[in-house]
């Protein structure tokens, strides 16, 4: 047993959506879960415990990244030159660039090429403070890739200190193979690669990219379809660059979330809050493409839709793996305000993973996935950049250091 003192501690209700701030608090972790957490005053006595130091630091729920892509092998910088000379993000995927080009790349790598990217990638998120996150498969769009792509997944959950939820994205584009045969290609999801993934056990949830360069509502509807009848949840890329009605196609189905939703409108975001499904906001995105129009917050904000923030690192729209930056950017672009930041990267996160109860929140019977912050304040974490102030995070009640604090 563990007793962490001289901590100043976040409080998040996942329910009331309140956040405070104990200034002298303890918490006490028992094995793989938190057994109590809250002032020094009210802590029970542990006399056999491990009492930690917490240097008078700030205490928070260890950070939750809910939508990223970092199975992948091959560079688009060259896209990158590409779009600083003008061309659009959807011009270069509709001349065989984009996410094709990382297909290309994806399919020809080993397993263990593509094992050694990823876990560099997410060692990157680990140092941020990370503790979960999903990790989406879509740059295969065939069984063997795809399955390549989940096994690599499970394995960075298995090789390092972090939970990992993976996602199968195989509607993400439509293959060469299935060229100008999208339905063909639905198909080919429904009726060979879910169902036989889902049935090795690699799939946690499912996701398609419902947009105009992507697939149509009806197709996306298939694919959700096929994954309800597996008893698998749903996300879905919507309404990043059009309006495809995809939130609310997410939402018939009960959706853990709906990302990017930069051309939300009313109506989406009123079927959102009725059936719980968490907004994820992807500011690294909206910061690559040079996008000129903000996902709705006060929309969101107004219908109580609980709003997410994750670095939807990827090769191609966000090559970022840093998800305190996305703490900043989601204020300065999306005007969110510290409070809704912090809640998320940890309660609403966790809810858009499926998660709430498990992660994402300090309070008895949760995991003891704990981040320790040389800061005084957790708007901290929103104001700065470009600066790391972890000082130690916890994974299943085992602390560790980063190399830089050693």
């Amino acid at each position: 047993m563990q007793r962490i003192e001289n901590i100043q501690l976040v409080t998040l209700d996942a329910e009331l959506s309140d956040y405070g701030l104990i200034e002298d608090a303890i918490v006490i972790v028992n094995g793989t879960h938190i057994e109590w957490a809250g002032p020094a005053f009210d802590a029970p006595s542990t006399p056999t415990a491990e009492v930690l130091d917490g240097q008078g630091g700030l205490m928070t729920p260890g950070l939750v990244d809910c939508h990223t892509h970092l199975v992948w092998a091959g560079s688009r910088a060259n896209e990158f030159a590409q779009r600083l000379h003008g061309a659009t993000y959807a011009e270069i995927a509709q001349a065989g660039g984009g996410i094709a080009a990382t297909v290309r790349a994806t399919r020809e790598a080993s397993y263990e090429e593509l094992l050694q990217l990823a876990l560099k990638r997410a060692k990157a998120l680990i140092a941020q403070g990370v503790t979960t996150l999903e990790i989406k498969s879509g740059y295969g769009l065939d069984l063997e890739t795809e399955r390549k792509q989940l096994q690599v997944a499970r394995a960075v959950g298995e090789q390092l200190p972090v939970r990992v939820k993976t996602t199968l994205l195989a509607a993400h584009a439509i293959p060469p193979e299935f060229k100008n045969n999208a339905d063909g290609y639905i198909d080919e999801i429904v009726e060979r690669i879910l169902p036989t993934l889902a049935g090795e056990g690699l799939v946690d949830a499912v996701d398609a990219f419902c947009e105009s360069i992507g697939f149509s509502p009806a197709q996306t509807q298939r694919v959700f379809e096929a994954a309800q009848s597996l008893g698998l949840p749903v996300k879905l890329h919507a309404e990043q660059i059009t309006n495809q009605q995809g939130a609310q196609l997410a939402a018939q189905f009960k959706a853990l979330s709906a990302d990017h939703l930069e051309q939300l409108d009313e109506e989406g975001v009123k079927a959102m809050a009725a059936s719980g499904t968490v907004a994820v906001l992807l500011p690294g995105a909206f910061y690559f493409l040079r996008d000129d129009q903000v996902p709705p917050v006060e929309l969101l904000r107004k219908h109580q839709v609980p709003m997410a923030v994750a670095t939807d690192a990827n090769p191609g729209s966000s090559p970022i793996h840093n998800l305190q930056l996305m703490l900043q950017m989601a204020a300065t672009f999306f005007k969110l305000t510290p409070e809704e930041c912090l809640r998320g990267v940890t309660v609403n996160a966790a809810k858009a993973l499926g998660m709430h109860g498990q992660v994402g929140e300090i309070k008895a019977g949760m995991k003891a996935d704990l981040a320790l912050w040389d800061i005084q304040d957790a708007a901290e974490l929103t104001y700065q950049f470009g600066v790391n102030p972890l000082i130690k995070r916890w994974y299943d009640g085992v602390v560790h250091v980063p190399a830089y604090r050693q």
